[in-house]
């Protein structure tokens, strides 16, 4: 009987660091290139839990460079796999479904991203294994979903819970900034500039504090949140803050 060739793992970690060294240079032609190589390595070598990682990357690789129909058509082909992996109900699957839910939404997909942040909640919160910064980013990107569908109050404590469990992250400060950022977006979205003001305005404070927290290293991960903030503090007027985060991004991009 003819045995079956053996599964040959792809790296995961390196795949992740290499894609991080990317990143950090802005070259998105050259990361799509890398993870399309490691996929067809995954495929090739029959390993397909590294076949899962690496389509997880192409989605939120897609969604940055606002390729959709490439990011849906990975995602299809991801939760396939979840399900041929037979994952349901497990972290995998959470971090699988956050992504893509993730991807959707910033595509405007909001009903079948809420879809997909409850299939991962599920999965998630039933799991002691469950990291805090996992359920952070889960409850963070489900409340921008739920904010896009004027659903002010179930963002709003999401976005509390997102915080706390971001309190218990390693360098979590940077995700509390961005949930900060997007705490702002919503008090003027649901109250109006006036009446939002004061609110706004601390929770702007909050954010340069967050950011200026002592031992967050300042890598591409940092630079990334820097230009990420800087258009949020430019829209309300706190021009020294926005210039302030685009010159220390393109430090750390020329320091790479």
């Amino acid at each position: 009987m003819e045995m079956q060739n053996p599964i040959r793992p792809v790296p995961q970690q390196r795949i992740r660091d290499k894609m991080d060294e990317y990143m950090s240079r802005r070259d998105y032609a050259g990361a799509e290139r890398h993870l399309r190589y490691w996929l067809e390595e995954a495929r090739a070598g029959r390993d397909r839990r590294g076949e899962l990682m690496v389509l997880n990357e192409l989605v939120g690789h897609c969604r940055k460079t606002g390729n959709r129909d490439a990011a849906m058509s990975f995602a299809d082909a991801a939760l396939r796999l979840v399900d041929a992996l037979d994952f349901a109900g497990s972290i995998s699957e959470g971090t699988t479904c956050v992504n893509i839910a993730t991807a959707m939404n910033a595509f405007g997909d909001n009903e079948a991203a809420l879809t997909l942040f409850e299939r991962a909640r599920a999965a998630y919160e039933a799991s002691p294994a469950t990291e805090p910064g996992l359920l952070g980013g889960l409850y963070n990107n489900m409340a921008l979903t739920c904010a896009a569908l004027k659903r002010w109050d179930e963002a709003l404590a999401l976005y509390d819970k997102a915080m706390e469990q971001m309190d218990r992250a390693p360098h979590g400060a940077l995700e509390q900034a961005i949930t900060c950022l997007n705490m702002a977006n919503l008090i003027e979205d649901r109250d109006g500039m006036e009446a939002g003001e004061a609110r706004i305005y601390d929770l702007l404070d909050r954010t340069s504090a967050l950011l200026d927290s002592e031992g967050i290293p300042h890598d591409g991960y940092y630079a990334f949140v820097c230009e990420k903030c800087a258009p949020t503090f430019e829209y309300y007027g706190w021009f020294a803050d926005a210039e302030r985060l685009r010159q220390e991004a393109a430090r750390i991009y020329e320091g790479h």
